[in-house]
Formats: structure tokens, sequence, C-alpha cells
């Protein structure tokens, strides 16, 4: 190491200590093995960057699709589909009809209401006060029990009356409702087959290719 003799003076004819020599030696060595060590260390942890997203990242992305939930038809719902297909199959069956799409809204649902045994009684209870007076008290008992009946082995109630749902409006858009014929044919079948007043009806004609 040339430079070190240069910084203590070796070979100069100075005569320097050889302790002193070797002590600055030693210094230099450790500085050159420090400095590797530290290069050495900032390349190993260095690491490749990766493209694929963390496992919480990727979960996270997909959790708004599993959360999500079919949503389900009313009881209202379902029965006002039902009433618009088993009229819209009735509607094509007028001459000159053509394709028929129709739409129910309805006011309230079928309403079902089932047999009930009923017991109508008295109950009286005389009571004393403590002045050694007395009184009457008269209490009306009212039970109703369901009936049933059984069928195949299981108990089912029986059905005194059911009432009909109640109508909203009805739109009726058909092909052949241009015609004039049509349009009055199709109105009236409407009305009567859902037993409505007119002003709950609207006929109307369909664009051609739809």
């Amino acid at each position: 190491m040339s430079w070190i003799k240069k910084l203590t003076g070796e070979g100069e004819g100075d005569g320097p200590k050889k302790e002193q020599l070797k002590r600055i030696k030693l210094m230099a060595v450790g500085l050159v093995v420090g400095v590797g060590l530290i290069v050495w260390g900032s390349w190993g942890d260095s690491k490749p960057s990766s493209d694929v997203a963390p496992p919480s990242v990727q979960e996270n992305v997909a959790a708004p699709a599993q959360n999500q939930k079919p949503t389900q038809k009313t009881a209202m719902a379902v029965e006002e589909e039902h009433m618009a297909n088993k009229l819209c199959e009735m509607l094509q069956q007028v001459e000159g009809a053509g394709n028929v799409k129709v739409t129910v809204r309805l006011d309230t649902s079928t309403e079902t209401q089932y047999a009930v045994n009923t017991s109508t009684g008295k109950k009286t209870t005389l009571e004393k006060d403590q002045a050694g007076g007395t009184r009457t008290l008269t209490e009306d008992t009212d039970t109703g029990q369901l009936v049933l009946v059984n069928r195949s082995g299981e108990q089912i109630p029986v059905l005194s009356r059911e009432i009909a749902p109640s109508v909203a409006g009805v739109l009726v858009v058909a092909e052949g409702a241009a015609n004039p014929r049509v349009k009055a044919e199709l109105f009236r079948a409407t009305q009567v087959a859902l037993g409505i007043e007119p002003h709950k009806v609207i006929v109307m004609p369909r664009k051609g290719g739809e």
C-alpha cells in the first residue's frame, strides 16, 4: 500500500515507529472491509418487484361481488306478474291482436279468510266489599278455533272466503291496436276479464318489429 507508506513517511528516511505504521495499516484495512459490507448489504436487501397484488387486495376487490344478493320479489309483485301473463295469453287469442304485452298494477293482493269455530259465553262474578255491600260483575267470553281438515295426514285450514285483489291499472300494448276495431275488442276483453272500471285500462299500438 504505497499511499499508506506516503502517509506514514515510510521509505523517506524519517524512520517512523513500526508500531504506528501497524496501527494505520489496520485502520485502512478495516475501513475497506466496512465499506464493502455496506455495499453488499444494500444489494442483498433489494428484491424484484412483483406484479401480483397482495392477497388482501385481491380479496377486497372480489368481496363486493360475493356480498351481492339476488333481489326477492314481494307477494304482490308475484301476483301482478302472474295476472299479466294470464291476461296476455288470453288477449293474444283476439283476432288481429298480434304480439301483446301486458302490465298489471295492484292496490291490494288476494285476501284469504279461513273458517273459525267461535263460542260466546258470559261469566258472572259476585263480589262483596268491606262495608258488607255486594256487586255483580259480568264478563263476555268469546273464543275462536281454526277449523282444520285432515288431508293425506296433514292438517289443512278450511278456506271460507277469498277476496280478489284490487287492480290499480292495466296497460296493454299490442301490434293490432292500431286498428280501431281490434283496439276496442282488446279494451273490452281486458275490462271484463279483470272486472275493472274502464278508466283503469289503457290499450296502445305496438311499434313494428318489437
